[in-house]
Order: C-alpha cells, then sequence, then structure tokens
C-alpha cells in the first residue's frame, strides 16, 4: 500500500498546542496516547527504510503488526524541532500489514529525518514507539556525492549466523555513508530454503537464524512475503535501511532461479510459473521502497535523477525477456527478447533527454557473459538477446550520448570489464565500462568466461577459483560491494570495487567527456 503525501506545514508551538489541547497533533495526524498500555501498542516489526530519492520527494516504508494507521513525521533537524511537514496511510492485512508514502515538496540537498509510529485503528487512543529514519535529498546544483551497490542477499543457504556477525557486508557499506545504495537483484533467494546449519568448506557449521517461511521455497504470496521479513531479522540491514536509501531492482531468485514470461513454452518449466511471478512481484513492491508506476503497478525500471551530475536508469532484464539458452532460435534473429520494445524505448527517449553528467545505467546481468540465463549467446555476431543490446549501443553512438558506464551483480564476484569495438564482433558502438560486484551475502562463485560479440576485456577480477570451487560461505571474506564517489567541481567519477572488509580491491578515476553541442549529429 502506497500513498502520496499530504503536505501540512507545522510549527513547534502548533504541536505543543494542539497535543495539549486534544492529545493528538492535528497538523500531522499524530495521536498521543490518553494511556500507557506498552504491551499493546502496535509495533514497527521489521524497521524503517527509504528509496528512490530525488531533489524534492522520497518513498518511507514500515510494517506493522495489526490493523493501524501509519504516522510520518518529517524534519531537517535530527532532533524534530522543525517538524516541516506529516502524513499518513492505514494498513490492513492485506498487503501484510506493510505500507509506504511518498514525500514530497521537501527541500533539495539536505539530510532529511522521517519519523514513523502506527495508531492501533480499533483503538485509537494507543499509538506505538516511534522509530525515526534518514536520507539525503538529491541536490539541485553540483555537488559532490556517492553511492554504492551490490547484489545478492542470504543465497545458497547462507543466511543469517548471529554469531559470524550476520549480514555483515551492510555494516560495513554503512560505513562509507553513501548517499544512496542500488541494488542489482536477487533482493531474496525464493527458491532457495535455508536451514538450521550448513556445512562449510573448512569442516566448520554455519548457523543459521531459521523461520517457517524460509523452510521451503516460497509458492504461497505469504511465503514470498517470508522471504523478505527473514532478511529484515538481520540487524546490520536494518540499520542500513534507516540511514541509505534503497534503488531496488529485481533480477531471478525474486521469483525463480532463470525465470523469464515465455519459459512457460518449455514442458518442463511448471505451468504456474506467471502466478508465481506475480506473487513474487506484489510481494517485491510491498516489501521494497520502490515507486509505484500508475500506468504499470508492477513496473520495476524507471529513471532516478539525482541531481545535475547523475541520472540512474534502472532496467528489468526478467520482465519481458523471451526463451533462454540453447531453446532461442539460430540463425540469430529477433524471437529471444531481453528488455522488450517498450522498456528499449523508454531507455532510448530518457537517455537522449538526459541533461546530467553521468548516466549509470543499473542492470540486474552482466553484457558480456554467455550461459543460457545471460545476455551473451556466445562468440560471434549478435544473437537473440544481444539484439537489442547491439541496437541499444548503436543508439547510444549516433545520439552522442556521452558518460554511460553499467553497474551489475549476479554472478557472485567483483570485475571491473572494459568493452570497445575494436575488440568487438559488433563495432557500431562507443568505449565504454561495466564494473561488476556482489554478493552482499551469498555463495561466492568463480569468475565466468567472457564472449567476443561487444568486445569485453576483464581489467580486474576476484571471486572464489574453480580449484576452490564455488559456493564459498560469506565467513571467507569474499563478499562484494563497489563504491562510486563523483566530484562536484571536477566531475571526476572513482569507481571502487571492495569487499566486507572495506578494502579497496581495485580503483579508477573516469573524466566526464564534454556534451554534444546542441544540433550536432
Amino acid at each position: 500500500m502506497a500513498v502520496r503525501m499530504r503536505r501540512s506545514a507545522l510549527t513547534r508551538r502548533r504541536l505543543l498546542v494542539a497535543g495539549a489541547a486534544a492529545g493528538v497533533t492535528l497538523g500531522s495526524g499524530i495521536a498521543r496516547p490518553y494511556l500507557s498500555r506498552a504491551a499493546d501498542r502496535p509495533r514497527i516489526t521489521h524497521g524503517v527504510q527509504s528509496g528512490d530519492v530525488t531533489a524534492d520527494s522520497a518513498m518511507v516504508w514500515a510494517r506493522t503488526d495489526r490493523p493501524a494507521r501509519m504516522q510520518v513525521e518529517v524534519a531537517t533537524s535530527e532532533s524534530f524541532v522543525d517538524i516541516r511537514s506529516g502524513t499518513h496511510v492505514d494498513v490492513l492485512p492485506e498487503s501484510d500489514f506493510a505500507a509506504k508514502v511518498l514525500l514530497d515538496d521537501l527541500p533539495a540537498g539536505v539530510d532529511v529525518f522521517y519519523r514513523v509510529r502506527f495508531q492501533d485503528l480499533a483503538e485509537p487512543t494507543i499509538v506505538g514507539e516511534p522509530m525515526t529514519g534518514h536520507f539525503r535529498t538529491a541536490p539541485d546544483a553540483p555537488r559532490s556525492l556517492s553511492f554504492v551497490w551490490s547484489g545478492d542477499t542470504a543465497g545458497q543457504g547462507w543466511g543469517i549466523d548471529e554469531g559470524r556477525g550476520g549480514m555483515r557486508t551492510y555494516a560495513t557499506m554503512l560505513r562509507n555513508r553513501p548517499d544512496f545504495f542500488i541494488h542489482s537483484g536477487d533482493t531474496i533467494y525464493a527458491d532457495c530454503t535455508i536451514a538450521p546449519t550448513q556445512p562449510m568448506p573448512d569442516g566448520g557449521t554455519w548457523r543459521n537464524l531459521v523461520t517457517e517461511e524460509k523452510s521451503r521455497s516460497a509458492e504461497t504470496l505469504a511465503d514470498f512475503r517470508g522471504n523478505y521479513k527473514y532478511n529484515l531479522l538481520d540487524a546490520n540491514l536494518r540499520a542500513f535501511n534507516a540511514e541509505v536509501p534503497m534503488f531496488a531492482q529485481w533480477d531471478d531468485h525474486e521469483v525463480r532461479d532463470d525465470w523469464g514470461p515465455a519459459e512457460i513454452a518449455r514442458e518442463e518449466v511448471r505451468r504456474d510459473l506467471l502466478l508465481l511471478a506475480a506473487r513474487g512481484c506484489r510481494a517485491f513492491h510491498e516489501f521494497m521502497p520502490t515507486r509505484q508506476s500508475a500506468a504499470e503497478p508492477g513496473r520495476v525500471y524507471r529513471k532516478i535523477a539525482y541531481g545535475p551530475l547523475l541520472d540512474v536508469f534502472m532496467l528489468d532484464m526478467r520482465s519481458y525477456r523471451g526463451l533462454n539458452g540453447s531453446v532461442a532460435p539460430k540463425p540469430c534473429g529477433p524471437a529471444a527478447p531481453l528488455l522488450g520494445p517498450k522498456q528499449i524505448a523508454w531507455l532510448k527517449r530518457e537517455l537522449k533527454a538526459s541533461r546530467a553528467t553521468w548516466k549509470v545505467i543499473a542492470a540486474d546481468l552482466p553484457l558480456g557473459i554467455a550461459s543460457g540465463d545471460a545476455i551473451g549467446f556466445g562468440d560471434g555476431p549478435p544473437c537473440g538477446r544481444e539484439l537489442e543490446i547491439a541496437d541499444l549501443l548503436a543508439f547510444i553512438r549516433r545520439a552522442q550520448i556521452h558518460n554511460t558506464l553499467w553497474i551489475t551483480a549476479d554472478v557472485h564476484y567483483t570485475a571491473a570489464h572494459h568493452y570497445d569495438p575494436g575488440r568487438a564482433q559488433f563495432q557500431d558502438f562507443d568505449p565504454f565500462w561495466e564494473f561488476v560486484s556482489g554478493p552482499i551475502h551469498a555463495g561466492t562463485w568463480w569468475p565466468s568466461d567472457l564472449d567476443n560479440t561487444f568486445g569485453p576485456r576483464v581489467i580486474f577480477q576476484k571471486g572464489s577459483t574453480f580449484e576452490r570451487g564455488g559456493n564459498l560461505p560469506p565467513s571467507d571474506g569474499l563478499q562484494f560491494f563497489g563504491h562510486v564517489a563523483i566530484d562536484g567541481s571536477t566531475r571526476v567519477m572513482t569507481v571502487t570495487l571492495k569487499d566486507v572488509g572495506d578494502n579497496a580491491l581495485w580503483s579508477i578515476d573516469l573524466a566526464p567527456e564534454p556534451a554534444a553541442k546542441p544540433g550536432a549529429s
């Protein structure tokens, strides 16, 4: 459930007068309880989080334990002495008591603090304890900024082992104090169970927190919701969410491994795949602080403008794709789409219209890895899903759209790939970078082979090795994230690949190219 914020200016004097006179804050709709019944108060069950922050707006999310009114106050000071506005939304069982609101009319480039509490709908005088969160709105003038990205949370049976510090990469990313976090997909592993224990390669035992919903592969809507609630049991993730906005996209494990809508054509694929996808999509949007599209409520792809230096283009490489792997027709043809014509048209239009210095394309799959589920079809000219990428890269070149780069996760190791037409089978594009980083908290694998369609070259990579094997536990230290910093004066972008210990493994400074002159072709 999501609503748009109804702005109502408040002052501290009005708050005190209203509270004394009626036991309720009239401007914000925050009720003050007439009596204390702490054990009966609505609880915030899984922390608070924000997302999709722009210069003047943001989403705020929370969940409670009963039918209640979610009440949100907004201030630009941590003490809340300058409360600017408030809003509320009623929360019912239909959304599993989860809700989010759009806060708008916010000032640009400032720290914003929000305070959430829930009022019992059956006993309106009973109000729960508040919980606070923070985000920073995008600037409306050039200033230095930073963000982090990664993917793959609680995969391959590696759940929350509190004795080993839980999901430690979230705590490491928080220490970097980024403006926001891009979750590049596999936000959950709906098809991976979490057992009480899991053997480790060194002979030790990993001991998971367990829940009923994570004891089986997700089938029902409650199961999918339970996957998100499981991750939010981790104290590191809750602390991170309260301080750093999330820009979330999905990949396959939010539903099933390697899923796509066309897969129902395979005889071995279960007939109810689209039903599972619908449940997975609903749970994703219920538990992630994403903006909702009025025209297409389940849509994941979107643009997030973060000031004059940065536009982020969040892609969806799942919802519109054709058949995977060798089933796709050969010789090369257009029968294996990836993004689909509507999303491709949107991306071209928004890239061309962007006036930001940097255009970051957040993908849920790397471009140059060849496998049945990935984009690459192997060495040679573009084929199948590669045709859409080739068309997009050629468009970017001909439209003179500068300073684009790709970030992604999915493959459970970290890497820097440079793409160059001089090394490629398809050559109608300008050179560009792709940076890969993950997992946040899942098994680590060895690097994959790249195909030569778009001329990628590995500049750096780190993960497991073939000799060590795959699915290494998070305790091995091979958990990765990427950090991006843009200098407000020079506009130079610094990309750093890091590990869970906050060690800088590899870094590069990228100077922006000048914008194309108006009317140039």
